[in-house]
Parts: structure tokens; C-alpha cells; sequence
């Protein structure tokens, strides 16, 4: 039950009837999203549940770790008053399913225990690693993973509930920047088809939701401490507790005058978050930044959007202080991102 990973396309084996033959002997589901979900995992979540409840499956519950900081996410969240919980290692036990969406690998960007057997993974991104699943589906010819999984309920004769079309429209707005970064025509045609089934006002104060003090302070210090290399641009918002600062900065610094592709790193804990950019053609942000610290951390993404999580240990005295630390780690993530990039100190 495998999708073809090339072309995007479902091979006969991956298909919505075979997923609900797969539900049919199972009463519970334990659906696991990545840590501090978006709304594209969450919806493609909440749509998962829509098709194992349909095939009978008793009790199915969302779990997800790391936090929801992200103003629109946590605004998501409560305005559609999503049952979601934390994830507990010990949930794996007492369920007899479980199921990846938007994620695909025990311990990448998620919580779960390397090793651990999923069941059922469903994702559009693209892995160096292998993926294993007694069922899977991973269509990297897909803007976002809510699109397949609403292929799904349309080859189902699922409605979506009002609940669920509402996430999946703003999950395919969020993923694709309002159709700007990379959609395909199946996110055009998902879209339409969602319209006659949201509250217009509900999907406008999902968008309304403000900055935190936190977040604006950590645009600003992006601005601030931009490094601009030819058509390239390193930056930092310093220490934060809020990580999704990082792609939001990454997404403004994107919009200035002659910069094409963007890297922002900050101090989230004892790691080193990074959020990269890219509108350039020529370059595959993910790989490039897989390339580049792979040696002593995990990164990667797509070729227009990418992150990655070092440990700071490797950088830099946790002990110094914050300025200190910074400054150190800017240094060296910069220097490793333009020389990859073939870009040289001017000076």
C-alpha cells in the first residue's frame, strides 16, 4: 500500500478504500501529530479521524508534542475548538493503531521513540531516510498533505464536517502562503470545493490573530541583525521561547528588494533553531541546508522552505551569556550557510 513518490500520482495499493480496510479491525487510532503542529497537520488530523470513524474505529484521539506558539496556530486551535491532547510515550501501548500525517519518521520532528511501528503515514514531504508503514501514502507531487487526505473523503463520499473544512482551507492558505509558494492545481481544486462549506468570518479572524510582544520583538531583531551576501540574507532573533518566530521572520525578510533566498536562526532552549526560504529557482533550500549541517544536527525541507534543530552545545558554551552566545553561533551558522552557497566575505 505504497504511493508513488515520484510522481505524486497514488498507485493502485494507496487508495481511500484500502485505508478504510485497514480501520476495520481496529477500535482505537492514536493520530500523532509533529511536534508544534500546523494547521496543515492538524487539519489532515482531523480529516484522518473523519475517515476512521466512518470505518468504525471506536475511539480515535489526536495527540501532538512540543507547543503551539504560533499566534495563528493557537488561534486555529481555539477558534474551531479542536480535542486535541499532548502525547504521552505511554499512549503507544494502550492503542491499536497508530498513524503519522505531515510527518512520517519515529523521532524526526515529533516525539515518538525511535523505532517505534506506525501504522498508518500519510505526508507530502520528502525524506533522505526510509519510511516504513504497514500503510503508507507519500506523495511528494503535493503542495500540502490536508489535499490528499480530502482526496480521500471525496473518493469516500465523506462531507466534510463545517469544522473540518474550515481547517483544511486555512491549512492550504497557511501551507502555500495564499497560494503564492508552490501549489498544484489538486490545492486549487481542494479549495474550491471547500468554499460553499466555511464561515467566511470564521477563516478572517483565523487571520486576525495578532502578533505576541514576543514574536514582533523578534521580527524586529531579525531586521536588525540581517547579514545580505549577494541575493542571500542570514539573520537571528536571538533567544526566544517562541519558535515560530523563526519561519515568520524567514517569510517577511523574503519580501526585501533583491534578497532571494533566506536563512533565520535563534537560541530556542539548548538548541539552535533555523528557518530558511527560498524563491530562487537555481536552489533547493532543503538539501542545501541538509548539506550544510548535517554534520551536526537535522535539517532539511522542500526546495523553497526549509529548518533544521542543532544542539547549541556544539556551537558554544551553554554557560555564556545570551549576547555572547549569540554572536558566537551567528558566526559560525553563517559562515557555513554563505560558503555553501559559494558566497564569500566581502570584507
Amino acid at each position: 500500500m505504497v504511493a508513488d513518490v515520484d510522481s505524486g500520482e497514488p498507485s493502485t495499493g494507496a487508495d481511500p478504500t484500502a485505508l478504510v480496510a485497514a480501520f476495520e479491525t481496529v477500535s482505537s487510532l492514536l493520530v500523532v501529530g509533529h511536534d508544534s503542529p500546523d494547521p496543515d497537520c492538524l487539519a489532515s488530523a482531523l480529516a484522518l479521524r473523519t475517515i476512521a470513524e466512518s470505518a468504525g474505529v471506536e475511539t480515535v484521539d489526536i495527540v501532538y508534542g512540543g507547543h503551539i506558539s504560533h499566534q495563528q496556530n493557537r488561534a486555529f486551535v481555539n477558534l474551531l475548538a479542536l480535542d486535541l491532547d499532548r502525547f504521552d510515550p505511554a499512549q503507544l501501548d494502550t492503542v491499536d493503531s497508530v498513524a503519522f500525517v505531515d510527518h512520517a519518521v519515529p523521532g524526526i520532528n515529533n516525539s515518538v521513540p525511535t523505532g517505534t511501528n506506525v501504522d498508518v503515514v500519510i505526508d507530502h514531504h520528502e525524506y533522505e531516510t526510509s519510511v516504513d508503514a504497514d500503510y503508507l501514502d507519500l506523495r511528494t507531487g503535493y503542495a500540502a498533505t490536508v489535499t490528499i487526505l480530502l482526496e480521500y473523503l471525496d473518493g469516500l463520499d465523506l462531507e466534510p464536517t463545517p469544522e473540518l473544512a474550515a481547517a483544511a482551507l486555512f491549512a492550504l492558505h497557511r501551507e502555500t502562503i495564499d497560494f503564492v509558494r508552490g501549489p498544484t492545481m489538486r490545492e486549487y481544486e481542494v479549495a474550491a470545493r471547500l468554499l460553499d462549506l466555511v464561515d467566511e468570518e470564521l477563516i478572517k479572524r483565523m487571520y486576525g490573530a495578532m502578533f505576541t510582544p514576543e514574536t514582533l520583538d523578534a521580527i524586529g531583531e531579525a531586521i536588525r541583525t540581517r547579514e545580505i551576501r549577494g541575493s542571500a540574507l542570514v539573520s537571528s532573533v536571538g533567544r526566544v521561547s517562541e519558535r515560530d518566530a523563526l519561519p515568520q521572520a524567514a517569510d517577511l525578510l523574503l519580501n526585501l528588494e533583491g534578497v532571494t533566498t533566506v536563512l533565520v536562526f535563534g537560541l530556542v532552549g539548548d538548541h539552535v533553531q533555523l528557518s530558511a526560504r527560498s524563491v530562487d529557482s537555481r536552489i533547493d533550500v532543503g538539501e542545501l541546508l541538509r548539506q550544510t549541517f548535517a554534520d551536526v544536527g537535522t535539517a532539511g525541507g522542500h526546495d523553497n522552505m526549509a529548518g533544521g534543530q542543532l544542539p547549541l552545545g556544539l556551537f558554544a558554551d551553554e554557560s555564556a551569556d545570551d549576547f555572547e552566545l549569540v554572536a558566537f553561533v551567528g558566526d559560525r551558522i553563517g559562515s557555513r550557510f554563505f560558503d555553501a552557497m559559494n558566497l564569500s566575505d566581502p570584507s
